[in-house]
């Protein structure tokens, strides 16, 4: 069985779908690990309610990004990590991780890539004032939301409510991580 490894820092509604889909065996795999850069994220409970061991650290805590990537390597590599799946991991990756797991890091992103890169994706589209919104998944590379596609869907809302468009997304990326993760282990 397939081993992933989940990078997030925030509340992880992506990690818990994919942990979902593994625990019911929608997916054909196991989150072996999540890994959070923030101590009081709560992925982390996330991951506790799902016995998922966690590895959580303070980028601060090490001299260089060099140094915390390689103690996450390491760790991953121990793991026998098949699979990274970025869900809301607000850091970019650097050298080491790219070094040791190129080709087979996967980033979630709330837009349709190429347009509107960044953290802030749906605020800036939604002050743009596009109508069609959505989601994409993408390989990652060293640049910022760069990589190959992988897979995109549409999310149409032509409304004024930012928080129903944000809800609107999570809704579809949820879905979509978990089909995609499928097809990239299957």
């Amino acid at each position: 069985m397939k081993r992933l490894a989940v990078f997030a820092s925030g509340s992880g509604s992506n990690f818990e779908a994919i942990a979902e889909g593994c625990k019911s065996g929608v997916i054909a795999a196991e989150v072996a690990l999540c890994v959070c850069d923030k101590a009081g994220a709560y992925v982390i409970q996330r991951a506790e309610k799902f016995g998922i061991p966690t590895l959580v650290f303070n980028p601060k805590d090490f001299g260089t990004k060099r140094e915390f990537e390689k103690m996450i390597a390491n760790r991953m590599d121990a793991e026998n990590i098949d699979l990274v799946c970025l869900a809301g991991y607000m850091r970019i990756i650097g050298d080491e991780l790219l070094e040791r797991y190129g080709g087979k890091i996967i980033n979630i992103h709330p837009a349709l890539l190429p347009a509107f890169p960044g953290a802030h994706a749906i605020k800036d589209a939604f002050e743009y004032g596009v109508k069609v919104y959505g989601v994409t998944i993408h390989e990652v590379d060293a640049t910022l939301d760069g990589g190959k596609i992988i897979s995109q869907v549409a999310v149409p809302y032509e409304g004024d409510d930012i928080d129903e468009l944000e809800a609107m997304i999570h809704r579809a990326e949820h879905k979509l991580y978990v089909e995609t993760i499928n097809k990239i282990i299957g």
